[in-house]
């Protein structure tokens, strides 16, 4: 009897399990394709003769394009199913990155871009619709963790990944070859069978479910709160080892050094931030804790001229915070989302990562421009300190709502 009623839950634990692997592969790529053109800069201005400032607008297209169309590609999750929408946006991204290099030319190249900041918004509405029914509610924050862990991870090895590539292919190889990996992996997630999630007017006893606003006061205050933490990290992870350089007397190594374990200990705290928010339901409050221990980090940093060794290991302690919030920030938009709209939630508010996206490189861009390269950190820590006032709302407002 026992084995009996083991199979099924055996088995209910590996198709999580094959869910949440094959989710975080697909996070991974969007990370890693949306680092794959920065990373062939030098071979794009070369190829195309043009300068990078022309570059950088095919950048700003991908921002901009993936900003509009999150929250109606959570409105397609939602209503025509998260898988298929993966599907699709792991294909189209992979083509996007395949034809420009069969067919390189500028205007292609801002194609490219528009197809790839389509491909990107899909991510996350879809990966998170899917993530929200199917894990093990007890270990939801975990999967999140590791959802998130796996996009860090992508970005962390685009560099090395892409220049092997242009070692064994060239660059027009490297485009091919790094848009063929979105191809692969949409098959192997069908080869894996992940399952549907949204599309929930075709499911029998929805038919009837009344409809809910989805644009609430909540999920506009969660959208500024991510507009919020993407640029309260931008900032240090763009203009880091420049700001460190020409404000404080670093050297290239160790201002990269710094930077570096900032992003590796990002990593390490988003796991650990999966089991904080696995056992709290605080989580608004655990985003301000942690923001305003992160505040006062920073804030030393920008103030005090640090020996390597310990702006080093200030770098470390923020970054690791700056990653520990990210489960509890995944946990406020799913408490947030009306019940069948996972995708539209995620879909609006990571529009506020995209503003943030926007707006950074213009401000700490100026900021440099300005010879102020403190402010790169003090203004992070304005940014940090906002988070941690805003943060409570979110709080406040889901339990109002429960």
């Amino acid at each position: 009897m026992v084995d009996v009623l083991a199979a099924p839950q055996q088995g209910k634990a590996d198709s999580a399990l094959r869910t949440l692997t094959g989710i975080s592969i697909a996070h991974w790529v969007s990370h890693f394709h949306l680092l794959v053109l920065p990373m062939l800069f030098p071979f794009l201005k070369d190829r195309l003769g043009v300068g990078y400032v022309e570059l950088g607008f095919a950048l700003t297209t991908l921002a901009v394009v993936s900003g509009l169309t999150q929250a109606p590609t959570g409105y397609l999750v939602d209503h025509f199913g998260a898988r298929r929408i993966l599907l699709i946006g792991l294909t189209l991204g992979g083509f996007a990155l395949i034809l420009l290099g069969l067919h390189l030319s500028y205007a292609s190249l801002i194609a490219c871009a528009v197809l790839l900041g389509l491909a990107n918004s899909v991510y996350h509405p879809a990966d998170y619709a899917i993530l929200t029914e199917h894990m093990d509610e007890a270990r939801m924050g975990r999967a999140f963790s590791i959802h998130t862990f796996a996009g860090y991870l992508g970005g962390a090895v685009t560099p090395a990944i892409v220049a092997a590539l242009v070692t064994v292919s060239g660059g027009v190889g490297a485009l091919i070859a790094s848009g063929a990996i979105g191809v692969l992996v949409a098959l192997l997630l069908v080869a894996m069978s992940i399952p549907e999630a949204g599309a929930h007017k075709k499911k029998p006893g929805h038919e009837s479910a009344p409809k809910q606003a989805v644009i609430t006061p909540a999920l506009i205050t969660l959208t500024a709160l991510f507009m919020l933490l993407s640029l309260s990290v931008a900032g240090i992870n763009n203009f880091g080892v420049v700001a460190l350089m020409s404000g404080y007397g670093a050297s290239y190594s160790i201002a990269n050094v710094a930077l570096t374990a900032f992003l590796g200990a990002s990593a390490a705290g988003v796991l650990a931030g999966g089991f904080l928010a696995d056992h709290t339901e605080r989580h608004g409050y655990v985003a301000a804790a942690c923001f305003a221990a992160n505040a006062a980090i920073v804030l030393l940093i920008a103030l005090v001229t640090l020996p390597g060794w310990a702006l080093t290991a200030t770098m470390t302690a923020a970054g690791f915070l700056s990653g520990v919030i990210a489960p509890s920030r995944d946990m406020l938009v799913r408490n947030a989302a009306p019940a069948g709209a996972a995708g539209r939630a995620f879909g609006i508010v990571s529009t506020g990562f995209n503003l943030g996206g926007i707006v950074s490189p213009l401000l700490f861009g100026w900021i440099m421009d300005q010879s102020a390269p403190h402010w790169v950190f003090g203004a992070s820590v304005i940014f940090m300190l906002a988070t941690v006032v805003l943060s409570p709302f979110t709080e406040r407002k889901r339990q109002a709502a429960a």
